[in-house]
């Protein structure tokens, strides 16, 4: 008999992919961009605070954060904050996607 799942009981970590970051790195940019457009609010208090420099330059200033933290995270060889960081922002732009279409639905909503 065999069994489809190991018995072990540890699954295997998933590879960090750097390339899933940076699509998640624009796909954040953009689609928090498109949320302030149509007049959602920033969400994080740290990055609310930096929209006083402008929306862009506090999105750069967090993405080159964000890149700061993989390239340490690799340098000490750290591939699962990697993989935390790529399921945090997929969150965040699953969020930011949430928020757009319901702004959308509400716009079209009759009165």
């Amino acid at each position: 008999m065999s069994f489809p799942i190991s018995l072990g009981g540890r699954r295997p970590f998933p590879t960090p992919s750097l390339t899933v970051f940076m699509v998640l790195q624009v796909l954040d940019i953009l689609t928090t961009l498109l949320g302030l457009q149509m007049g959602a609010q920033e969400g994080s208090m740290f990055l609310g605070r930096l929209m006083r420099i402008g929306p862009v330059a506090a999105l750069l200033i967090a993405k080159i954060i964000a890149v700061l933290l993989v390239t340490i995270a690799m340098k000490f060889k750290r591939p699962r904050v990697v993989v935390f960081l790529n399921y945090w922002f997929a969150a965040v732009v699953s969020w930011n996607l949430g928020v757009i279409l319901l702004i959308q639905l509400s716009a079209h909503r009759p009165n």
